[in-house]
């Protein structure tokens, strides 16, 4: 991983400066809350992409570090408006913007990051870039209202879970990727290519947060061990443990979903019987043959060092801790 941010120290840099540029405005609140989770020590991974993506078509210009910053901003104001859905109170290891400020100021300054990054798309000119991030952006909000519609559901099979990751995470990955393809001289082809690689990124991506809820340290993750499961989430390791226990396990798993609270008890009970039927092991497995798909996906560019440093982007993701 330190290989490809040393490929991309310079623009990571002017992605940076640029996320100070575009969060100007009148009212000092937006800045505040906009620069406190984006400061927060998120990885990057989508403006990598995409700045990645754009060197890979052959991209010379300037414009893929704007469009960096338009897909982080996009991140970012699903990450607060999430944080208010979710009840969180921390992210990244530190206090959640809307346990700071309130969840009014979290839902509007992500309403605002939101109308920013297309006002700043509109600007480019492109409209297939445009279609791009606003039909992901469309997906996103259909992925978090399924993700909702399936709170507490224990008959969810991986196949439907696949398909709310997919619009609730994924999509934007792709739309990353496929904007900085376009930015390039490329193919239709190789634009659906570089897609496809971001959508199987992104469902790994995913998976690898579905298993560190389980096992992951509160102080290393950045949230409490177990919140998927108090938030009612069905998420690849239980339902793995789910398909696989007896009925009478089943029935106390599902009491321990509907609670409004999670007892520790209750907790320990789902990450042993989680253990007993290998779920995490299963969905490490599963993000481990998406981010090989994802490699596949690049054999219809040359080989070259931009090439590699999207597989070892891929790599990163099932190997790590946070």
């Amino acid at each position: 991983m330190d290989r490809v941010l040393d490929l991309l120290k310079d623009e990571i840099q002017q992605v940076e400066e640029q996320f100070r540029k575009d969060l100007d405005s009148r009212v000092p609140l937006i800045r505040k809350v906009g620069e406190y989770v984006l400061s927060s020590g998120g990885k990057r991974i989508r403006p990598m992409l995409l700045l990645l993506s754009a060197r890979l078509a052959g991209y010379t210009g300037e414009a893929h570090v704007g469009l960096a910053s338009v897909v982080e901003f996009i991140h970012t104001a699903t990450l607060l408006h999430d944080d208010v859905v979710d009840s969180a109170v921390l992210r990244r290891g530190q206090d959640s913007a809307n346990a700071i400020w309130g969840n009014e100021a979290s839902v509007l300054v992500g309403d605002f990051l939101f109308a920013k990054s297309f006002s700043i798309m509109v600007r480019g000119g492109s409209l297939e870039i445009l279609k791009a991030l606003s039909d992901a952006t469309t997906q996103m909000a259909e992925g978090e209202v399924q993700q909702l519609i399936n709170t507490c559901d224990l008959d969810l099979d991986e196949d439907a879970y696949i398909e709310v990751v997919q619009n609730k995470t994924a999509v934007l990955l792709a739309a990353a990727c496929r904007s900085g393809a376009i930015l390039g001289d490329t193919t239709v082809e190789q634009q659906d290519a570089m897609a496809a690689y971001g959508m199987d990124l992104g469902i790994a991506f995913q998976f690898m947060d579905d298993a560190l809820d389980y096992v992951a340290d509160e102080a290393e993750f950045g949230k409490a061990c177990g919140h998927d499961l108090l938030e009612g989430k069905v998420t690849l390791p239980l339902i793995q443990a789910v398909r696989r226990c007896t009925d009478e396990e089943r029935q106390r798993v599902e009491a321990i979903v509907e609670q409004e609270d999670l007892p520790q008890e209750d907790l320990v009970y789902v990450v042993g019987l989680i253990d007993t039927y290998d779920g995490i092991q299963f969905t490490r497995e599963r993000a481990a043959a998406f981010v090989a798909q994802a490699k596949t996906r690049l054999e219809i560019f040359k080989d070259g060092p931009i090439k590699e440093a999207l597989c070892i982007l891929a790599d990163y993701v099932v190997s790590r801790s946070m």
